[in-house]
């Protein structure tokens, strides 16, 4: 046998294994003189490093990213409005991941400008999600529902409307502080009457007192949120107004 053959016998009889190998990759001296910061930075180069495990994202900062700024922080002290919130959390559907948002009552809140009517209701909201109730939410104002909604081309005006009627829980804001007409009059009849009939939990705000609701929003409106919601009126200040102590 040949010195040619032997040597190709030899190499077919090499175990596979003696070509893998873990030891990093060094081709030329930049390679080496990366590795050599590395191992001067207490690094071994042939360790793969391990990428830190994602925390999940919990509920409420889902949420706090729709949340208005101003609002992101708030916490529901009132004693009826976090009434409200533990009887919808109690009220919830069960689930593998909590309970669910199922039937329950409305919420109306009502009092002057800048007396924390909006800042009440994000903190129910945020209460309900800190308690780990899962829950399907929209909130807007009335003149931003009067915008979404208002008919133009390419968009489905009916669709926006349904998905707010329909959600587990919504924030109207502002109930009442938008010009009126007949469109909005029936919008606004069609919305709350929809919750009104499957008992959809709904949190209001309202700068209106409560004797002028009827003219403003119409008889039929102001009957069904007599009957479906529960009424706070907060008093005080306009807090926006308030020059802080110094």
């Amino acid at each position: 046998m040949d010195k040619s053959h032997r040597r190709r016998s030899s190499l077919r009889r090499r175990p596979l294994t003696a070509t893998l190998t873990r030891e990093p990759h060094r081709v030329g001296p930049l390679a080496d003189r990366l590795n050599g910061i590395l191992a001067s930075r207490g690094i071994d180069p042939g360790v793969t490093a391990e990428e830190p495990s994602a925390e999940p994202v919990t509920a409420l900062e889902l949420a706090d990213a729709r949340i208005p700024a101003r609002y992101r922080r708030a916490l529901a002290d009132q004693p009826q409005v976090t009434a409200w919130a533990d009887e919808i959390a109690c009220a919830g559907r069960p689930g593998p991941g909590g309970p669910g948002i199922a039937e329950g009552p409305s919420l109306l809140i009502a009092g002057p400008t800048g007396t924390g009517k909006t800042y009440q209701a994000y903190g129910a909201v945020r209460d309900l999600l800190s308690r780990g109730v899962r829950l399907r939410w929209e909130a807007t104002t009335t003149a931003d529902l009067h915008a979404r909604i208002r008919p133009r081309a390419g968009h489905d005006a009916e669709r926006d409307l349904q998905t707010l009627a329909r959600c587990p829980l919504l924030l109207l804001d502002d109930l009442g502080a938008a010009k009126t007409s007949e469109w909005t009059e029936e919008l606004t009849y069609r919305l709350i009457n929809h919750r009104y009939e499957h008992m959809l939990p709904t949190l209001i705000t309202t700068n209106l007192p409560t004797a002028e609701l009827r003219a403003t929003l119409g008889d039929r409106v102001a009957s069904r949120l007599a009957e479906m919601t529960e009424r706070v009126v907060l008093t005080g200040p306009d807090r926006r107004r308030t020059v802080p102590a110094v």
